[in-house]
């Protein structure tokens, strides 16, 4: 099932992509708000079973499937190739940080080149969705908890970034984490989402060419090891880390710019597209 939260006539709304088009969902919330309120693939199933309207996703306005979720966390140098690239020597232990909802976008939206920096930088990412979660979860029952995966992007202003050693700042500009535009059902994919085609491309060009068995901690070892410190919720987010290519990595560096075009795609789950608006430009 691909599930999805749109604005249709000037409402939000849930829904699922089916061969006639989206099925809207007859409830109130976003893909989130259901999810934490205790909804299954089942329930889901059924919110579709008594849908009687169907939109056009080209006539949508697709917004983050999950606009406030409980938590969204973060993997930093999950990739060894990606570690390479960056001032980094690979931790021997997962690189945790955390997002404001307030942070993140959604698909086609427009991703603004804030005024303070022009190093605005695309991170294609894999993002795992929570339906359960729990404290001290076992990793070989950790992917009981996930409910979905998502594409996403999560964009950082690296000379914030590494104005200090916590890059909370530089992760955390207003609607630079885009994801969406759907949350595609952990059934219909491989267990972990492992053996996914992740690719970047800017304007056109591919700038991250990676395949999601790459990452060094997997997502059951990501969902077990953060819940030995935090409790995991249904609909807490999870950004699993970028691979290399990034535009940090190149040289000269590969900033993004006004009235660039940025996509990234993972096979079997879809494709993000935003575009990026100088901030001076309002």
């Amino acid at each position: 099932m691909k599930l999805a939260t749109f604005i249709l006539d000037g409402q939000r709304h849930t829904g699922a992509l089916t061969d006639k088009g989206l099925a809207v969902f007859n409830t109130e919330g976003d893909i989130g708000d259901l999810l934490r309120k205790g909804t299954d693939r089942a329930g889901f199933q059924a919110l579709l079973d008594k849908s009687t309207r169907i939109a056009d996703p080209e006539q949508v306005r697709f917004v983050q499937p999950s606009a406030e979720p409980p938590k969204i966390i973060c993997i930093g140098l999950n990739y060894a190739d990606h570690t390479k690239e960056s001032p980094y020597e690979q931790p021997d232990y997962p690189t945790l940080f955390l997002r404001v909802a307030t942070s993140t976008t959604g698909h086609g939206a427009v991703i603004e080149r804030p005024m303070a920096s022009e190093q605005l930088d695309y991170e294609g990412e894999m993002i795992v969705v929570l339906g359960k979660g729990g404290r001290h979860i076992p990793k070989d029952r950790a992917l009981d908890c996930v409910f979905g995966y998502a594409v996403g992007n999560e964009v950082s202003v690296r000379d914030y970034q590494f104005k200090s050693p916590q890059w909370t700042v530089g992760k955390n500009f207003d609607g630079t984490g885009a994801w969406g535009p759907y949350i595609v059902t952990a059934d219909e994919l491989p267990p972990g989402g492992k053996g996914l085609k992740l690719q970047t491309r800017l304007n056109g060009r591919v700038v991250q060419d990676a395949d999601t068995s790459d990452m060094i901690y997997d997502v059951a070892s990501i969902v077990s090891i953060v819940s030995e410190a935090i409790t995991l919720q249904a609909g807490d987010v999870i950004f699993s880390g970028t691979p290399a290519g990034v535009g940090l990595g190149h040289k000269p560096p590969l900033w993004m710019k006004d009235g660039d075009e940025v996509e990234v795609e993972i096979e079997r789950i879809g494709l993000l597209r935003n575009t990026i608006r100088d901030e001076r430009k309002g």
